[in-house]
């Protein structure tokens, strides 16, 4: 599973990367025929004096460098369409397991897009060239080999030499590097949780220490790349420094062996040219070292996230279930916690039946009800919805059947239709009636632009209590089998109380099951059946008027109240 994200690229654009191969392998031939003129021009034109001979080798020549530089251009632009297929082939596929995937929940989640950016960048721009390149080097020492075995053997010492100060740069900047990446991923998550309660930051003058403890983590950052910046200036001088001597020193060798009759002129300089070509992108992967390192530790996390996104096979499409719900020895505890959230919960639900669930914060009500939609996967138990169990059921046919009030509210920034239809559009009568359910169809004829008013981000144009009714359409919609609101109520007036239960009345009457959590012993005043949670486990299920009835005679009606 580690290399998940390795397949998505070489099966959408491993043909792509194999032209782009071959095109490198084509330039770097052509790159030969610089050293081959200047042989030629000292062996053979200068001794004869002939300009024949000249005009037709300059001629060859501008013809090879004409073609080296189209295929350059060629490559380039594959490479370019390289990034483009990418982006729209797997984005998609990176944002699902984002949204799917388990991985990031401790840190910024669009630092895994803005890591897959970097390394779609990459692969579409300059610095991926040199590592193109870099496999061809060795051609140009066996050309060197047979001008001379002793130019040879200066030319392959000095490779090694460049590339093991390239590993030495790797060792010399990696820690400070990965420090200042992590620092960086702090900052930026540190960031969003800011801007999101910007209001409250403003409101309680909190941005002076807000920003102090905002900076220690960018000065870290900073502070990090300095070191790494250093070190890889540092390094690059003297690989800038290497590749200029070992040039030089080579003529020098050249020319002793000029003296000695070994070689003639035209191989001393070819040799030069040569040795420069072949050193050539290794100088320039340890001037871009940085780059690989972050892509790198980039790629790392992508593969991260495609191996811990939970990957269901193939199933066959169920038919759309009735509303049965029956929830089985359900517990649940995240990894590295001593406590369980839920403990071995069971109860059944009939289609059309209206479930409140109550009990005091930390009972683990909301908990309960992200895995009734299947949005966690219990650690133990199974919750079925007509028999098949939501955590295995295919996302794209289980979406359609169910409906979610989250607890925390979170409007897209398009249209008040878009927001309802969730992003399904087609439909404007399904839109119109679950606005009507919500009671919200009327308040949506008020604005500007109607159904095509854009409610901006997280729905900023909107109070709260016209955002909650939202929502609350876009969870009937449809006519799911199955709807769960978390506590539906909270940011709703009266008017709003009022169109809750006339919409809850409305998903009993056509037989949709519905789950209510709330802190409101008002709000669930409905529910046919009540379950009263404490520390993850089943205080008390049954009959609504059975259960209100006990937990008015006992000290569990103040411990719901004080919640």
């Amino acid at each position: 599973m580690k290399t998940e994200i390795a397949r998505l690229v070489r099966s959408s654009s491993g043909p792509y990367l194999g032209t782009a191969a071959a095109f490198s392998l084509a330039i770097n031939l052509l790159y030969l025929a610089g050293p081959l003129y200047m042989l030629q021009l000292y062996d053979r034109v200068v001794p004869s004096s002939s300009e024949i001979t000249l005009l037709m080798l300059t001629l060859v020549l501008l013809l090879a460098y004409l073609a080296l530089a189209g295929l350059d251009a060629v490559r380039a632009r594959v490479l370019t369409r390289v990034s483009v297929r990418l982006d729209r082939q797997i984005a998609p596929k990176v944002m699902t397991a984002i949204i799917d995937g388990r991985a990031g929940a401790g840190g910024a989640r669009s630092e895994l897009l803005r890591d897959f950016d970097s390394v779609r960048q990459f692969l579409g721009g300059a610095g991926i060239h040199a590592i193109f390149d870099l496999p061809w080097a060795p051609l140009y020492i066996v050309v060197i080999f047979m001008l001379h075995w002793a130019l040879g053997a200066f030319a392959l010492g000095c490779a090694l030499l460049l590339i093991l100060l390239a590993l030495v740069n790797e060792w010399l900047i990696r820690a400070p590097l990965a420090d200042a990446n992590i620092a960086a991923a702090r900052n930026y998550s540190f960031t969003e949780m800011s801007l999101r309660n910007r209001d409250a930051i403003r409101a309680m003058d909190m941005t002076e220490g807000l920003l102090r403890r905002w900076g220690q983590d960018r000065d870290r950052t900073l502070e990090r790349q300095v070191v790494a910046s250093d070190r890889a200036a540092a390094m690059q001088s003297g690989v800038k420094f290497l590749r200029l001597s070992m040039q030089s020193v080579i003529l020098g060798l050249g020319a002793w062996l000029v003296i000695e009759r070994n070689v003639t002129g035209g191989a001393m300089f070819a040799a030069s040219l040569l040795l420069g070509r072949a050193l050539q992108p290794v100088e320039q992967i340890v001037g871009t070292w940085r780059t690989l390192v972050s892509v790198r530790s980039a790629w790392r996390r992508l593969s991260d996230l495609f191996a811990a996104r939970a990957v269901s096979a193939p199933t066959v499409s169920l038919p759309r279930p009735s509303g049965h719900l029956a929830v089985e020895e359900l517990s649940f505890a995240v990894a590295g916690t001593p406590k369980p959230l839920l403990r071995g919960i069971s109860f059944a639900l009939q289609p059309g039946e209206v479930l409140g669930v109550i009990g005091p914060s930390g009972a683990g009500k909301s908990t309960l009800a992200r895995h009734l939609v299947g949005v966690l996967a219990p650690s133990a138990g199974a919750v079925r919805l007509d028999g098949a169990d939501v955590s295995a059921w295919a996302r794209g046919t289980l979406g359609q059947h169910v409906g979610y009030l989250p607890q925390d509210i979170e409007l897209f920034a398009d249209t008040v239709a878009a927001n309802i239809n969730r992003f399904k559009p087609g439909d404007d009568d399904a839109i119109v009636r679950a606005a009507r359910m919500a009671g919200v169809h009327e308040l949506v004829l008020r604005l500007r632009q109607g159904y095509d008013t854009q409610v901006g981000e997280g729905g900023a144009v909107l109070s709260g209590g016209y955002r909650q009714r939202l929502a609350l359409a876009r969870a009937v919609y449809g006519d799911p089998s199955l709807v769960v609101l978390d506590e539906p109520s909270s940011n709703l007036d009266a008017e709003g109380d009022a169109a809750l239960s006339q919409c809850i009345r409305e998903l009993r009457q056509q037989g949709t099951t519905v789950v209510l959590v709330s802190h409101r012993l008002s709000t669930v005043g409905l529910a046919d059946k009540l379950l009263v949670l404490k520390d993850g486990k089943v205080e008390l299920f049954g009959p609504g008027a059975e259960i209100l009835a006990r937990l008015a005679r006992g000290p569990q009606l103040q411990a719901v109240r004080s919640a």
